[in-house]
């Protein structure tokens, strides 16, 4: 009876007991208890740090889309960082935070199978042990398709404004008429990103182990590069992180030009090839819609829809 759910609790003989027949084995209350409050708490703590992880996503995505879509003449004079703050928190949080919900509840749901799986397992129900985490892998796997879905969304919604439901439902037509785009993208962003930890490991442990020779020639330097591939592969993680999300808004900036008429002012020379004007320079005000001329010189932002 004492270790019969989770939290399991534990058992302890009383010395003292007597009697015809003593029950002299007590049980002691576990360490912890979860009840309602720490579920709601734990629903929170996912949220928010979803919607955290979403204003990241979006503002990186908003800084590469006001990049791309700002004429060649004026890249590197805009200040893009600041754009893409503004635009997240003045138009963009309560789709944010819509993506952000909707990944909490399925993170939710998946700790709450690991729960129910550990109290089968408290209970000696391997049948339903397993087929709870068999459901939790299931929901790991959609958790997993959500986040894509989600970040793909966040990036319709910083390049174009829209709310966070047709964001998702244009961004998953673009996945489906794109597939081929998305999976080389995906794999030579993974290669890159292989490479990129290694370099930026491999640098910063050739450095540390250079200087703590020099300022501690006296000292093993074991310890030192331990610490200094552990740290080193934290920024890696970070910074190619942000570096993949470029590359997938790249993408999206990059198929959404092929969709509008432009001038071809605002391609970067690498892509002149790739992406060629549709309207002559001459003809740019009659066939153009100035309203397009216009989001195209901000960096294709409008703020809303």
């Amino acid at each position: 009876k004492c270790t019969n759910s989770a939290p399991v609790g534990s058992v302890w003989k009383d010395e003292t007991c007597t009697g015809p027949n003593p029950k002299c084995w007590r049980c002691a209350p576990p360490r912890f208890n979860l009840d309602i409050r720490f579920f709601i708490s734990f629903f929170m703590y996912l949220w928010n740090n979803a919607f955290l992880m979403a204003c990241g996503q979006c503002i990186i995505a908003g800084c590469v889309g006001v990049w791309f879509f700002t004429p060649n003449k004026e890249k590197g004079k805009v200040f893009a960082f600041r754009e893409a703050i503004y635009n997240v928190f003045r138009f963009h949080t309560g789709s944010l935070a819509c993506g952000a919900f909707i990944l909490a509840v399925v993170q939710f749901i998946r700790y709450l199978m690991m729960y129910f799986k550990e109290q089968a397992e408290a209970q000696k129900n391997r049948v339903m042990a397993i087929i709870l985490k068999c459901l939790a892998y299931l929901i790991w796997c959609f958790e997993r398709f959500i986040e894509f879905l989600n970040k793909n969304a966040y990036i319709q919604v910083a390049l174009k404004g829209t709310n966070f439901c047709t964001s998702a439902m244009n961004a998953f037509k673009i996945i489906m008429a794109n597939v081929a785009s998305f999976g080389i993208v995906a794999l030579l962003g993974r290669v890159i990103t292989g490479i990129g930890y290694f370099f930026i490991m491999l640098c910063t442990v050739v450095l540390g182990y250079f200087i703590v020779k020099g300022m501690h020639p006296e000292i093993s330097p074991t310890i030192p590069l331990i610490l200094y591939v552990i740290v080193s592969y934290m920024v890696g993680k970070l910074y190619m992180a942000v570096f993949g999300l470029a590359v997938d808004t790249s993408l999206q900036c990059v198929i959404a030009a092929r969709e509008m008429d432009h001038d071809g002012s605002f391609v970067p020379k690498c892509l002149k090839d790739a992406l060629p004007a549709k309207v002559s320079p001459k003809k740019e005000a009659d066939k153009q819609d100035p309203d397009q001329v216009q989001e195209i010189k901000h960096g294709f932002f409008t703020g809303h829809s």
